[in-house]
């Protein structure tokens, strides 16, 4: 029976990066992936996503062009084509991330694997059991997909829609989140009829109500039709010509050529063996940890999407690297996630990072909020209606700048930088002393001097 100091269950970002470091600080370490290396953020989830709304902003680019002098025409868009160039690009990073297990020494396994007991796994492909003095779970999570009304088997999924052979004309698709909206977004600028069943009356539960506000108009304005306090009751077999029938709870019927649920994604511990070790699971499955990555059984430890605390891919990182340098390169690192920059990417974008209005409202006793919209100068040479949101809430007591949100090109990109000032406790003194870089729409971080409220 082969033994090692560290077993990683799962070839995501944070099983990755644990096992890679670990192995550097000098350890035997294994790694077991069922599907593909790179997790659900390089092979279906930022990655391909992130290429895909690249795709759909050509469009956009080719129309305003003529603003600029450019009289071509307009070229013409192929899923397949693309679909090819993106798979081929997750081909090259799966090698990448595979290759550099290989030369730091981590033996891998190609199969899914569950836990015997604290210190003894079984590669279910095989039937091979292995020991370990440590055993780290990084299996992430998968998409939501209730079974709550007729015909809900003929929805798809966040993980289905990367393997559409071809773009579909008409799509429904459910829910408010990032997935939802990034998804829809993207399919609408790439031709596709999409329309959007929310719960809500607004998208982005839980995003400052000032930027879901904007960024909901601004998609409806750009031709997505966002049905907000509805629910799907059933989904029928149809036609050839309209192969699915979704009927909503008011009786309104729309035909479809794929339905899409994107409900949120719920940790991936099924069937891992955690119940014969004694390991009990939240309400939603996740594996509770402290900020070490310990769960309640010793040896046993947790990182990433499947203990629900942030379900991005740069806390998996930052959890998985905290994680190896604790308990194998004498280097303890505790992993608090507060003051999370984080974006949406949406066209335009949404960037955020700290308090939102009403967050900074509840917890402080007088705040101030800094905010303007316009039109960025691309937008308006090339006669289109993107408008940008910039808001700076700020503690009135201290000056300090509780959060930043930003709606507009490369949000993402910005929100990036600023989350560096708010960690370092930027106040808004600090930001009105910096210098504006002129022209551009970051500027106008820095040249806000009046509150709007």
């Amino acid at each position: 029976m082969k033994n090692f100091d560290l077993f990683v269950i799962g070839g995501g970002s944070g099983g990755v990066r644990a096992a890679r470091i670990a192995a550097n600080h000098g350890a035997r370490v294994a790694l077991a992936e069922e599907y593909r290396m790179g997790g659900t953020c390089v092979i279906r989830g930022c990655v391909p996503k992130k290429l895909m709304v690249m795709a759909s902003r050509f469009g956009d680019e080719f129309a305003a062009s003529s603003g600029f002098g450019w009289l071509a025409d307009a070229p013409k868009f192929s899923w397949p084509v693309l679909m090819s160039r993106v798979h081929a690009e997750l081909d090259r990073l799966e090698k990448i991330y595979t290759n550099n297990l290989t030369k730091a020494g981590v033996e891998i396994f190609g199969s899914r694997a569950r836990i015997v007991d604290q210190n003894t796994v079984e590669l279910t492909a095989t039937g091979e059991r292995v020991t370990a003095k440590h055993i780290l779970i990084a299996t992430g999570a998968t998409p939501t997909m209730p079974n709550d009304f007729p015909g809900a088997q003929l929805a798809q999924n966040s993980n289905d829609f990367f393997l559409w052979p071809e773009r579909p004309h008409r799509v429904v698709i459910q829910g408010a989140g990032y997935i939802a909206l990034e998804l829809a977004c993207l399919l609408n600028r790439l031709g596709s009829n999409v329309v959007l069943v929310l719960r809500g009356d607004f998208v982005l539960r839980g995003f400052d109500q000032e930027i879901r506000e904007h960024i909901q108009a601004q998609l409806i304005a750009d031709g997505l039709d966002i049905k907000c306090g509805a629910t799907i009751a059933s989904i029928t077999e149809n036609t050839a010509e309209s192969p699915l029938k979704v009927t909503l709870a008011d009786g309104t019927v729309i035909l479809a050529d794929r339905v899409l649920r994107a409900l949120g994604r719920a940790p991936n511990t099924h069937d891992l063996g955690l119940e014969d070790i004694g390991l009990a699971v939240g309400q939603k499955g996740e594996i509770p940890t402290d900020d070490f990555a310990a769960t309640a059984v010793k040896g046993v430890y947790a990182v990433g999407d499947v203990t629900d605390r942030v379900t991005l891919t740069p806390a998996a990182i930052r959890e998985g690297h905290a994680f190896a340098d604790s308990v194998f390169g004498n280097k303890p690192r505790a992993v608090k996630l507060e003051l999370i920059p984080t974006a949406v990417f949406t066209t335009p974008e949404i960037g955020t990072v700290g308090l939102n209005e009403e967050q900074a409202r509840k917890n402080f006793s007088k705040i101030e909020i800094y905010s303007t919209k316009f039109r960025p100068m691309k937008v308006a040479m090339a006669d289109q209606n993107t408008q940008c949101l910039m808001k700076i809430i700020v503690d009135k007591a201290t000056d300090r700048v509780l959060g930043v949100h930003i709606v507009g090109p490369e949000a993402g990109e910005m929100i990036q930088l600023v989350g560096i000032a708010i960690q370092m406790k930027a106040t808004k003194a600090d930001f009105d002393a910096t210098l504006a870089v002129h022209p551009t729409i970051a500027e106008e971080l820095v040249t806000m001097r009046t509150a709007t409220r």
